[in-house]
């Protein structure tokens, strides 16, 4: 049963993980930060809007996939 239990544990920690990190590159492409002077042929269309609405989309789709998870369990 511990061991059942510590595998919950690590899949929610490693789900956490990847939510702070969808979030954090989200928000970095939406504000303009070091990732998106990273990927320089997208961020120089039309001056960074499409790196922009591709973090919005990351931001959205993070926080869609939290609340169906909470509201799922």
């Amino acid at each position: 049963m511990a061991k059942q239990q510590s595998g919950t544990v690590l899949s929610l920690l490693a789900w956490f993980t990847g939510v702070v990190v969808s979030l954090a590159v989200g928000f970095s492409l939406t504000m303009g930060g070091a990732l998106n002077q990273s990927i320089p042929w997208l961020s120089g269309v039309g001056e960074g809007i499409i790196v922009s609405l591709v973090g919005w989309v990351v931001v959205i789709t993070t926080l869609a996939s939290v609340v169906m998870a909470v509201l799922k369990k």
